[in-house]
């Protein structure tokens, strides 16, 4: 039989390593610290919304763009948290996720040639996203611990071909919650330059220590520039429903619609009816949220530390990346992959190799990120298991 090659366009691509982490602790036991779905239900209000809707007229297809009522709630939701002024007929797309939304910004906005500032470390979707869309990623490191950026290098990233900044805060896989000061930095550029800001703010209600999320859309001249990602699958822990969005000026809402409709049609209608509902929840809903989330994190913290792992405190989010150079020489492990097998093989917790964060994998060869939006007694039969290191 003829050899039937793939494109050059995914050649380069491998599977997600992240889910790929989750098949093997699957087959062979263990806990699962790698992909970031948390293993506790949803909030009431919101299942019994979904069953609502299984009851309800929302089997066939919605508008291709959006539910009009969620469409509505998103827009409403904005001008109450953040003061945003959004037009749900103008501004506001719906899309399977926060992925496909991400994937059809980057094909409604960029052309072959044109160039994309991504920060490094950066979730592992982005860089693909661009080569797809027939762009090529230009990567600035955040440099640990903080996990800041150099201004400097920064700007001469910029070229007369960029044409956007990818800006992910609170950030997967550091933790890191982007300043004020530091957004102002990355709005100026976009400003003097006209680049877009496409911002992935999936995590922006999961922020710690008295922390608050700015969506650079807010800044003096951004909205008229700005695409805002998020949707419901980490605030409201539904990961399996896939409804995302994407708040933009009018003129661009038209390309990612047009995107979206040929990538996916639409996301499902009866899970749209229903995540109204959530972004409907109350301002004692989102509280609780972060403090939950931050005990999650002090509690796996402590036994990362104790164990013995390098480790940086995020700040957001709920990742916590790590250094294991040491736990490499201790074991005669080569690498970050090589570790993160062994950890499920002798330890029986799964992580991710930090190299899949990074588009120069040498960066994250001795780094591994561990997710923890798990229960108490998952967290503590993890962190059990990860003190061996130490016995």
């Amino acid at each position: 039989m003829a050899r039937l090659p793939i494109s050059t366009r995914v050649q380069g691509f491998t599977e997600s390593v992240i889910r790929e982490m989750t098949r093997v602790v699957d087959a062979r036991g263990g806990v699962n610290l790698a992909q970031g779905m948390p293993n506790f239900p949803p909030p009431r209000e919101l299942l019994e919304a979904a069953h609502r809707a299984i009851e309800g007229d929302f089997h066939q297809y919605a508008i291709t763009w959006g539910a009009p009522s969620l469409r509505r709630a998103i827009a409403d939701k904005y001008a109450k948290v953040y003061g945003m002024d959004v037009d749900p007929e103008r501004n506001v797309t719906v899309c399977c996720g926060s992925t496909e939304t991400m994937l059809s910004t980057l094909l409604a906005v960029l052309n072959p040639g044109d160039e994309v500032i991504i920060f490094e470390p950066f979730y592992e979707n982005y860089g693909p996203g661009c080569i797809i869309s027939g762009a090529e990623p230009v990567f600035v490191p955040l440099e640990p611990p903080d996990f800041a950026f150099d201004p400097d290098r920064l700007t001469k990233a910029v070229t007369p071909r960029t044409r956007a900044i990818i800006l992910n805060s609170p950030n997967n896989p550091t933790g890191k919650v982007f300043s004020r000061a530091e957004l102002e930095t990355i709005a100026t550029l976009c400003r003097e330059h006209n680049l877009l800001a496409i911002t992935d703010e999936i995590y922006e209600h999961i922020v710690y220590d008295g922390l608050g999320h700015t969506p650079i859309a807010t800044l003096p001249g951004m909205a008229e520039r700005t695409v805002t990602i998020s949707g419901i699958s980490k605030s409201y822990s539904v990961t399996g429903w896939r409804v995302g969005y994407a708040i933009a000026p009018a003129g661009l809402s038209v390309g990612i619609r047009r995107a979206h409709d040929f990538v996916t049609v639409g996301a499902p209608h009866l899970l749209q009816e229903a995540a109204v509902t959530a972004l409907g929840l109350p301002d004692a809903y989102y509280v609780r949220l972060r403090e939950e989330y931050q005990a999650r994190r002090d509690l796996l913290w402590g036994y990362v530390e104790k164990a013995g792992f390098v480790a940086w405190k995020p700040r957001g989010a709920y990742y916590i990346l790590t250094d294991v150079a040491h736990f490499l020489t201790q074991y005669g492990v080569k690498d970050d992959t090589a570790f993160a097998m062994w950890l499920i093989e002798n330890v029986g917790v799964a992580t991710v190799p930090g190299s899949s964060f990074y588009a120069h994998p040498e960066l994250g060869r001795t780094k591994i990120r561990f997710c923890f939006p798990k229960t108490d007694a998952v967290l503590r039969d993890a962190g059990e298991r990860l003190l061996k290191l130490q016995s």
